[in-house]
C-alpha cells in the first residue's frame, strides 16, 4: 500500500494510491480526522500529551473532542511544526519530569498517523511525506529520523509545491506557479511538468529516497519528470492571521485571549473565505457576559494591511520571478497557477496573486488535497528533477568588519549531481601550521535577517529578524569536523597550500577532495561533509 502524508501547521492530509482504479483517494482516519462531513476529511495537527515518559498522547480530532484544545493546559500543543528545526527562544514546558522539544512533538504526531494507517487493508510499504520548500535541513533531518522508526520499507521526502503541481495533473511541458499558502508557511515554485527527459539536457538532480528500492525499479513505463525552475518562501500564514483577529477583538471589545478566542478567530477567518460576513458567539463563562463577534472582509483586509502582510508576499513573488528570468522565463509564460493550502483561499490573497497574472490562468479547485495526492505521484514512476534551494559557503575571518562572514561556494539553484567540482585554495594563516579547519554552512536568503520562533504566554509566535546579515546553519562547526588537512610539513603564511574541491552527489551530499599543492599529495578524497537540501 503506498500512502502519503501532508503534514501541515494547522492540518493534515493522508491520502493512499487505489491499486483499483488507479487513483489517489483522501482518507478519514477514525478519531483522528474531523468528523463533520468535511471534503475533504482533515486532521488537525494537534497533540496533548497524557504521559510524556510513557510517550502517551492524544493527535489530531481526538484533542478537540475532549475540548483539551481549550483548556491552556501545557500539555497541548499547536502550531508545533513551525518550531522544529527552528532556534527556539521562549518557555517549553517540562512534562513529567521530561524538558519538551517540538522535535519530540511533531515525532509522537508523525508516529501515530502512521500507527492509525496499520489496520488498514494492506502492507505499508511506501511513504511520501512532503516537506516546506524554504525548510533548513534540520527539519529534513529531523523528517529522516522520524522515518527510521516506522515500519515501512520505503519512504521518500518530496517538495510540497512540487506535489501540489503533480496533484492538479496538468498536461505536459507546462509552466506552473504553486503557490502554497497554509498555517505557517508560505512556498511559491515555479515547475515545469514534462512527459519525458531530454538527454542532452543536464540533469536538475534526483529526489532525495530511503530505502533499498529505486524509483521506477523494474518498471518499462515511461517515467514522467517534474523540473522546479525556482522557490521561494516566507514563514508567515494562518496561524498568525488567528493571532492578529484574536488581538483586533480583545482591544476592541476587551475579549479575552485564550484557545477558545484563538479557535473563534480561527473560524470567521474560514467564513470570509466564501462569505462577506463573518458572525460568532463567545461566552466568558468567568464574567458571566457574551460577546458577538462581527467581521467583515474590508476589516480583515485592514487587518493585515497593518501587519505588513502583503510585503513579504511580494518579495517572496519577487524573488520568484527573477529566479524565472534567469531562465528565460517571463510572467507570459507561466501557463497556470495554483492555489494549495487555506491561507490561499482567503480573498484579500487572490486578489494579491491577481495583481501578477490573469485570472483564467489561476485555479483553486483542490486546494486541501492537491499535495498528499500529488505526492503518490511518485510511487507511480514519477521521476522528479530537483536543485539546490539554499547556498552553501565558507567561514572566513573578514579584516575589515573584524568578524567572522561567509563566501559563498555553491549558490542556490545549483544543480545536482555536479559535472564540474567548485575549486578554492586555502593558505596557512600562523607559522608552523599543523592543520586547515574549514567550516561550512547553509545560507539562508541574503535579504537579511532570519525567523525566531518564541512562546508569547501560550501562543506560538514567528518574527522575521531584518538585521541585514545572512541566516547561516553551520554543517559541521564541531569536535573532529572541522579539521580537513594535517599538513606536513607544516605550513607558513604568504602562499596557497591546499587545493579544496566540492561536489554535491545525486543524493544531495556534499563532498570534498582535499590537495596539498606543496607534497602534491591526495589529503581527503570524496569526504563526506554533509547532506544538502
Amino acid at each position: 500500500m503506498a500512502i502519503a502524508i501532508d503534514f501541515g501547521t494547522s492540518n493534515t492530509v493522508v491520502a493512499r494510491w487505489n491499486p483499483v482504479n488507479r487513483q489517489a483517494e483522501t482518507l478519514s482516519l477514525g478519531g483522528l480526522s474531523i468528523q463533520q462531513n468535511l471534503n475533504p476529511p482533515l486532521i488537525p495537527s494537534l497533540v496533548y500529551v497524557e504521559n510524556a515518559i510513557d510517550n502517551k498522547v492524544l493527535v489530531g480530532q481526538q484533542v478537540r473532542d475532549r475540548g483539551l484544545d481549550l483548556s491552556g493546559d501545557s500539555r497541548f500543543f499547536r502550531s508545533f511544526k513551525r518550531g522544529i528545526g527552528a532556534d527556539i527562544q521562549g518557555f517549553l514546558p517540562e512534562l513529567d519530569g521530561k524538558i519538551m522539544t517540538f522535535d519530540q512533538v511533531g515525532q509522537w504526531f508523525i508516529s501515530q498517523v502512521v500507527e492509525q494507517l496499520a489496520p488498514l487493508e494492506g502492507a505499508l510499504d511506501s511513504l511520501v511525506l512532503t516537506v516546506p520548500v524554504d525548510s533548513f535541513e534540520a527539519y529534513r533531518h529531523w523528517l529522516g529520523k522520524v522515518c527510521e522508526g516506522l515500519p515501512v520499507e520505503q519512504v521518500r521526502m518530496l517538495d510540497e509545491p512540487t506535489a501540489a503541481a503533480l496533484g492538479y495533473g496538468l498536461a505536459d511541458q507546462e509552466i506552473l506557479l504553486v503557490v502554497d499558502f497554509g498555517g505557517g508557511t508560505l512556498d511559491l515554485s515555479l515547475v515545469r511538468l514534462a512527459q519525458s527527459y531530454q538527454a542532452n539536457q543536464k540533469p536538475l538532480g534526483f529526489l532525495l529516497k530511503w530505502g533499498n528500492k529505486s524509483l521506477g525499479e523494474n518498471s518499462k513505463q515511461k517515467v514522467k519528470t517534474a523540473c522546479v525552475l525556482g522557490k521561494a518562501g516566507q514563514n508567515l500564514g494562518g496561524t498568525d492571521i488567528d493571532n492578529w483577529l484574536v488581538d483586533y477583538f480583545a482591544k476592541t471589545q476587551g475579549l479575552a485571549v485564550n484557545a477558545l478566542t484563538t479557535r473563534l478567530a480561527e473560524r470567521l477567518k474560514i467564513q470570509l473565505s466564501t462569505q462577506q460576513q463573518a458572525n460568532e458567539v463567545y461566552f466568558d463563562d468567568e464574567n458571566f457576559e457574551s460577546y458577538e463577534l462581527q467581521l467583515n472582509r474590508d476589516i480583515l483586509e485592514d487587518i493585515l494591511k497593518q501587519h505588513s502582510f502583503f510585503h513579504p508576499l511580494d518579495d517572496s513573488m519577487t524573488q520568484l520571478l527573477q529566479q524565472g528570468r534567469r531562465q528565460g522565463i517571463e510572467v507570459n509564460d507561466i501557463s497556470g497557477v495554483l492555489l494549495v493550502g487555506g491561507t490561499s483561499q482567503l480573498p484579500a490573497v487572490q486578489t494579491w496573486i491577481k495583481q501578477y497574472f490573469d485570472e483564467s490562468k489561476i485555479r483553486c479547485e483542490c486546494p486541501f488535497e492537491a499535495i498528499a495526492q500529488g505526492a503518490l505521484q511518485l510511487t507511480q514512476n514519477v521521476e522528479i528533477k530537483d536543485f539546490l534551494y539554499h547556498s552553501y559557503g565558507v567561514r572566513y575571518w573578514n579584516r575589515r568588519q573584524n568578524q567572522h562572514s561567509w563566501y559563498p561556494i555553491i549558490k542556490e539553484g545549483q544543480a545536482y549531481p555536479m559535472t564540474q567540482p567548485v575549486e578554492l585554495l586555502l593558505g596557512a594563516s600562523l607559522e608552523n601550521q599543523p592543520s586547515i579547519e574549514l567550516i561550512m554552512g547553509e545560507l539562508g536568503s541574503d535579504t537579511g535577517g532570519g525567523t525566531e520562533v518564541y512562546f508569547d504566554g501560550d501562543r506560538l509566535i514567528t518574527r522575521r529578524l531584518d538585521n541585514g546579515q545572512t541566516t547561516v546553519k553551520p554543517l559541521n562547526d564541531k569536535d573532529g569536523a572541522r579539521s580537513i588537512a594535517q599538513l606536513t610539513p607544516p605550513g607558513f603564511p604568504g602562499s596557497d597550500r591546499v587545493k579544496v574541491m566540492f561536489v554535491v552527489d545525486e543524493k544531495r551530499f556534499l563532498r570534498i577532495t582535499v590537495e596539498d599543492i606543496l607534497t602534491n599529495q591526495t589529503l581527503l578524497e570524496n569526504y563526506l561533509v554533509a547532506q544538502l537540501s
